[in-house]
């Protein structure tokens, strides 16, 4: 069967009848290898997924939407482009639920810079189809939420947020916006900086590793 994304898979090495999902959104640029290749080092009862955005980047890599430059070098995101990849996203997570044994009460999304972006999206618009968010390097951008997002069933998410203080590409002012935000909707947030640019510093890898086994 055709999925609407193309994607890797590693299945559970614990096996059980219905198993939790981790879901991996990369970043722009990137491709569904990139968060792929610390898939060996997740919990052993989930099974984990990386997703291929939509929209090539030539030579090699993919977008979610589009970023572009305007005449005095300014980026601008492709809002529409953005909002069709969170329909995407929404509808790829009922294929696996159909197609592989995925708990779907236990759906936690882990993007990186765009695809936390499109992470959080995902959630606020469709929070039944979700549980947890790891938003990694990125941060919430209000227009491409679902219209009336804050009357939505929201109270079971939950969201680890990780940003590197030193992020030359999205600045960390933006993602201290995110926990209040998501506070405002009395929900429940963990917040951590950490020395770094934009990537994942070990020490944040192993800090959402050990909040995944906490909420679970």
């Amino acid at each position: 069967m055709s999925l609407s994304l193309f994607h890797l898979v590693r299945e559970p090495k614990i096996k059980s009848d219905k198993n939790p999902l981790l879901l991996l959104l990369h970043g722009y640029g990137s491709n569904e290898e990139d968060l792929f290749s610390f898939a060996s080092e997740l919990p052993d009862n989930y099974y984990v997924i990386s997703a291929r955005a939509p929209h090539p980047m030539p030579p090699y890599g993919n977008a979610w939407y589009s970023i572009h430059f305007d005449s005095d070098a300014n980026k601008f995101s492709d809002d529409d482009e953005a909002i069709e990849s969170r329909a995407l996203i929404a509808k790829f997570i009922d294929e696996l639920i159909e197609t592989y044994p995925i708990d779907p009460t236990k759906v936690t999304l882990v993007g990186f810079s765009q695809g936390a972006i499109l992470s959080y999206a995902v959630a606020l618009s469709d929070p039944e189809k979700i549980q947890r968010v790891v938003a990694l390097s990125g941060y919430i951008n209000p227009a491409i939420l679902a219209d009336g997002y804050a009357d939505k069933a929201l109270s079971k998410l939950q969201f680890f947020i990780s940003h590197g203080t030193v992020d030359q590409v999205i600045p960390v002012e933006w993602a201290r916006k995110a926990p209040e935000f998501l506070r405002a909707l009395g929900l429940d947030v963990v917040y951590n900086e950490y020395p770094v640019g934009h990537g994942v510093a070990p020490q944040n890898f192993y800090d959402f590793k050990n909040w995944l086994q906490q909420t679970l």
